[in-house]
């Protein structure tokens, strides 16, 4: 029967290209409503979950609650978009198996994020499950960004990088970015914005006492300035002789989001971190990170060293000699 309703139905590269970009949108805008939830002090705006007080399908006309529900909403409407995304890979035409497969991840991992949802109201926002929360929304967008990019190209229009140290350069920066963005999550779970409202009590971190948002900032601030710097470095590095630039303009937008990202921080802890600077840097690391993401993909793929064509590949020319076609590669491209 799927494989009658397949020959039936089919989606062209173009319009399933559409789709994939509606889930990536809707897999950041979720991660900037979380955040808006945190900072809002609306984390238990709606103390039960799915439903807000129990018996009422609309939140009460109070602002956390308000806040929160929509948050809920929203995750329902990316819920439809990554459905929708994960189905009609497998009625794209040609039909690519990896497409299929990482649009599977979606829908799982929203699902996933709903069950986490669901912990983090029940256990009054422990900082360990809501920490989760944020990572697996990251890492969604980090499938969410491989099916936007994989969806626009076929495996041969996309050559190959001669670049071997260039692209592993730009990929080193990966752990970095990781690394600084937990760093980060745990200092929101040390802070003063840890979603509570109304007196209501909500457990931080405290593993350095009184001291431990600061112990964790000055950490946090050391590991964005290492990461700054290794992509300064990594920018230079491509623009040696003789080496792949693909990746520059990307790279360029990491560096102006970090330098952005680092004048921001400085401003909110100066200011004693007011919410609304706090909800600029977390968007600010969103775009970062979904910046280096495109960063990997537009470094690209390695020729292989025997100099053999990968499957799927046509007609390749010669190193310095080939298409300048757009290349996919790191965050899952295939």
């Amino acid at each position: 029967m799927f494989a009658s309703l397949r020959n039936r139905f089919e989606i062209s590269p173009h319009r399933y290209a559409q789709v994939t970009t509606i889930a990536l949108i809707g897999l950041a805008l979720i991660v900037f409503s979380g955040a808006a939830v945190r900072l809002t002090e609306s984390g238990l705006g709606c103390p039960d979950w799915p439903q807000c007080y129990g018996q009422g399908q609309h939140p009460e006309l109070e602002s956390h609650a308000v806040i929160e529900m929509s948050n809920r909403i929203i995750t329902g409407l990316l819920g439809v978009a990554v459905i929708a995304a994960c189905l009609l890979s497998f009625f794209r035409r040609p039909y690519r198996k990896h497409l299929a497969w990482i649009g599977v991840l979606l829908p799982l991992g929203v699902i996933a994020q709903a069950i986490l949802g669901a912990l983090v109201v029940k256990y009054d926002l422990r900082p360990e499950l809501v920490m989760g929360h944020f990572i697996l929304s990251m890492m969604l967008l980090d499938a969410g960004f491989a099916l936007f990019w994989c969806s626009r190209y076929e495996p041969w229009d996309r050559r190959r990088s001669w670049d071997r140290k260039g692209v592993w350069a730009v990929r080193g920066l990966v752990p970095l970015g990781q690394l600084t963005i937990l760093a980060g999550t745990i200092a929101t779970g040390s802070g003063p914005h840890a979603g509570e409202f109304e007196g209501q009590f909500v457990k931080r971190f405290t593993f350095e006492g009184h001291d431990t948002l600061e112990w964790v900032v000055q950490r946090h601030a050391v590991l964005a300035a290492i990461y700054g710097f290794a992509a300064i470095g990594v920018w230079f590095y491509l623009r040696r002789p003789g080496g792949d630039r693909r990746a520059l303009k990307p790279l360029t937008l990491v560096l102006l989001l970090l330098l952005a990202q680092g004048v921001v921080g400085y401003i909110q802890w100066e200011l004693e971190l007011p919410s609304e600077i706090v909800w600029v840097h977390v968007a600010l690391a969103t775009c970062n990170w979904l910046a280096m993401l495109w960063t990997i993909a537009a470094a690209g793929r390695l020729e292989p060293r025997a100099g053999t064509p990968a499957v799927g590949e046509r007609g390749e020319a010669p190193s310095g000699q080939q298409a300048s076609a757009p290349t996919g590669a790191g965050a899952g491209a295939a």
